[in-house]
């Protein structure tokens, strides 16, 4: 008897140590699992910074060329009315600053210019033609041609970039000339500024 009653309750004893090592092994199942799970969810928040990076780095890049155009256009405009004035280069000059002033492009205001009306095989320079226009309470949003690749205000979807043109009358030969682009992301707000000085360099 009580080797049956030796026998039983090592049994009983052999059984409650096989509960107990499947019980070790859930919970270390979940917490396996557990560490798994946050191992997953940080790789994806790095992946979503990551994505979210790129995105901002290429709408960066587009902004940048948008603020470097804006100061070639004006540039060239600056050139073609010194070059190419029928009476001489400081009537030209003038005639590009007044261009400027009368679209209240000062820094109070802000002005944009649009090109895609312009004629470019027209033998008289057709760049002094560019049309400008004062922003008023805020310039209106480039819109993305994806047929020409091109942004303007004619056609296309919205772009999300705002292109704004200032200048600051420095001297009677002098004009700064900063442009300004600004979108919005998810990630909040962003603003880039390119500035030149335009001088009358012709005398």
């Amino acid at each position: 008897m009580k080797k049956f009653l030796k026998q039983k309750n090592k049994k009983n004893l052999g059984l409650a140590r096989r509960s107990m090592a499947e019980g070790f092994t859930l919970v270390e199942m979940l917490v396996a699992i557990s560490i798994f799970t946050m191992s997953i969810l940080a790789l994806l928040v790095v992946l979503t910074q990551g994505i979210s990076n790129t995105n901002y780095a290429k709408t960066k890049i587009i902004a940048s060329y948008l603020a470097q155009e804006g100061i070639e256009y004006i540039r060239n405009m600056r050139d073609t009315f010194m070059l190419y004035d029928p009476t001489d280069s400081q009537t030209g000059w003038n005639a590009f600053s007044t261009k400027l002033i009368d679209a209240s492009c000062d820094e109070s205001n802000g002005c944009y210019f649009d090109d895609q009306n312009l004629n470019y095989s027209n033998p008289s320079q057709p760049m002094a033609g560019i049309a400008m226009a004062s922003c008023g309470a805020s310039c209106p949003m480039l819109l993305y041609d994806d047929v020409t690749g091109k942004y303007g205000y004619m056609a296309g979807v919205n772009s999300g970039f705002i292109r704004k043109t200032e200048i600051t009358v420095v001297n009677p030969d002098e004009i700064k000339v900063s442009v300004a682009l600004s979108w919005t992301q998810s990630s909040g707000n962003y603003k880039i500024v390119f500035s030149e000085s335009l001088f009358n360099w012709i005398e």
